[in-house]
């Protein structure tokens, strides 16, 4: 990779790119998902919907461009800016310098939600396979899946974990993002900065509350 994109503000433009890629696509799934709340026909016909075509396809193609660019582009950046760090710096910055605890454990959290990610891919997308009919129509039986997975109380509780560092990741991530993209200069930089929390509070909320419904309250 040479040229603009090889330099420092190229790769976090691909970085901020790559990362409302997947911020737009975990709310969306994160808003597909509270169909559970609706009944199990309605969630099956949403999963139904969006793997019997092939759009399926291209939008997983995109997913995993986007997640390794996000990736590459991340260790990049850290392993440039740690280098630069040392050089610059004998003593911790302070008072309006100090970098946030959720910044510093950026790259930590980066790798447990990747973990995450492939986890619940194996245990979902390739996970036991159940058959449903939804008005006439044959399907996979998604939802059954789900609530079988979420009686384990282990994996709940590690689900819950994962979903609380997901919401921190994009808390952070995503005004990253923005700034990156150049979108957080001038008077709105602090609401944009809110905006950033309240999304990832939202994202991170709304995957909890599926476990903790079907683990004490669907039987």
């Amino acid at each position: 990779m040479s040229g603009f994109l090889g330099s420092t503000v190229g790769k976090k433009y691909l970085m901020g790119i790559s990362g409302l890629i997947w911020a737009g696509f975990v709310l969306a799934h994160m808003a597909g998902n509270l169909l559970i709340f609706v009944s199990h026909d309605a969630y099956n016909s949403y999963g139904h919907a969006l793997t019997s075509g092939n759009i399926i396809y291209v939008a997983e193609a995109v997913l995993v461009l986007a997640l390794l660019t996000h990736i590459y582009t991340a260790v990049s950046l850290t392993i440039h800016n740690r280098g630069a760090k040392q050089q610059a710096y004998a003593a911790p910055a302070k008072g309006a310098k100090k970098v946030s605890l959720a910044s510093r454990t950026m790259a930590a959290q980066g790798a447990l939600v990747l973990v995450f990610i492939i986890l619940h891919i194996i245990t979902f997308k390739y996970g036991v396979y159940y058959e449903t009919t939804v008005n006439g129509v044959v399907m996979r039986d998604l939802a059954k899946l789900m609530a079988e997975v979420f009686q384990s109380p282990a994996y709940v509780g590690w689900y819950v974990v994962c979903l609380i560092l997901l919401g921190f990741h994009l808390s952070h991530g995503v005004g990253s993002s923005f700034q990156s993209l150049g979108l957080m200069e001038g008077t709105y930089r602090q609401l944009w900065k809110k905006l950033s929390c309240a999304y990832a509070a939202i994202v991170a909320l709304g995957f909890i509350a599926q476990p903790l419904y079907l683990f004490f309250f669907a039987h």
